[in-house]
């Protein structure tokens, strides 16, 4: 399989969907469970890289802290010259602390497509038992008998 464009892949990730194959649901089992491999085409998210988790947290930073700075410098030019701190505040706090957990897996997603334009895939980077189960369980599913 050849390596789609970067835009491609960053709508992908931003769907949470593999960057790779565009499989859904990706490398998450749950909101914050995450699988080893990709459940379709068996990509590991993590290819021998000790600081993945570093590059996925500034997306989710560049991601939650970009919109929420936008946002704030539209209210301060809307309220000035009276503006009324506190509400602001509480309001960008709690945004703070709730899009993080919301945009978490979207973060990691995204930050796979990023890393596989860096690095170029390689075989050993695909979780070959992954593929080997999936492909006798579609050849199960098939047969008739």
């Amino acid at each position: 399989m050849e390596r789609s464009s970067l835009p491609k892949m960053l709508v992908r990730g931003a769907g949470r969907r593999c960057p790779w194959c565009g499989g859904r649901g990706a490398f998450f089992t749950s909101w914050f469970g995450k699988a080893e491999s990709c459940r379709t085409c068996g990509l590991r998210w993590r290819r021998d890289d000790v600081g993945f988790e570093l590059g996925a947290a500034a997306i989710a930073a560049i991601i939650v802290m970009g919109p929420l700075v936008l946002a704030m410098g539209v209210v301060v030019a809307i309220t000035w010259p009276e503006i009324e701190v506190v509400p602001m505040m509480i309001v960008f706090i709690a945004g703070g602390l709730i899009l993080p957990m919301i945009l978490y897996p979207v973060s990691y997603t995204m930050w796979q497509a990023i890393d596989l334009m860096m690095r170029p895939v390689e075989p050993e980077h695909f979780d070959l038992d992954h593929i080997e189960i999936t492909d006798a369980a579609e050849s199960a599913d098939s047969d008739p008998s």
